[in-house]
């Protein structure tokens, strides 16, 4: 690895390579390929209907609805903490089927994009606790508690939205139908 490469840069390969979490892809796979990688329920999953991978579609849902709650946390006032609570919900529904379509791809994935994976996914599971904590807190009429469980969701979604970037734009992970691998395809 070049010396010269970016710190961060430096940081994913090590995880790509960290052997360590060999033992937890291991004993998750056959389970994961099970529930979320097989059959006509992997193929939906993975957005074979689609014709390219489901999963970033709905990350933009979950990222985007939290991420927006956050704006309204912090610049929207007092009156916007409603429409940021919402927010915080729509997200926290829709990181369960956004889950199982990144599942579906991490089932065909190769095993240094698994070892990646899995800390994206575990990352997600703070995030989401954070955001959940939020909701609680602001059913409750706690709102700054709320807002700052959020922020701290904020901050490590963004690190597991880098790690998912990593894996769809660096590493290619994600389904896509066989048309589009040339690249002058006629229309």
């Amino acid at each position: 690895m070049s010396p010269t490469a970016p710190t961060i840069v430096r940081w994913i390969r090590q995880l790509e390579e960290y052997r360590g979490l060999d033992r937890p892809v291991t004993a998750i796979e056959p389970t994961i390929r099970a529930t979320f990688g097989t059959g006509a329920r992997g193929s939906f999953l993975r957005g074979d209907w689609l014709g390219h991978a489901l999963h970033p579609l709905l990350t933009d849902v979950v990222i985007g609805s939290w991420t927006s709650a956050t704006v309204l946390d912090l610049v929207g006032g007092r009156e916007s903490a409603p429409a940021a609570q919402r927010l915080v919900g729509v997200g926290l529904l829709a990181v369960g089927p956004t889950a199982w379509t990144g599942w579906a791809e991490w089932a065909e994935a190769p095993q240094r994009e698994k070892r990646v994976g899995l800390v994206h996914a575990a990352s997600v599971a703070v995030a989401a606790s954070a955001y959940g904590g939020s909701w609680v807190a602001r059913t409750k009429g706690r709102h700054h508690l709320g807002a700052g469980l959020a922020l701290v969701g904020a901050g490590v979604a963004g690190a597991s939205a880098y790690l998912g970037g990593h894996l769809a734009a660096a590493r290619k992970v994600g389904s896509r139908h066989p048309a589009f691998a040339d690249s002058a395809v006629a229309v």
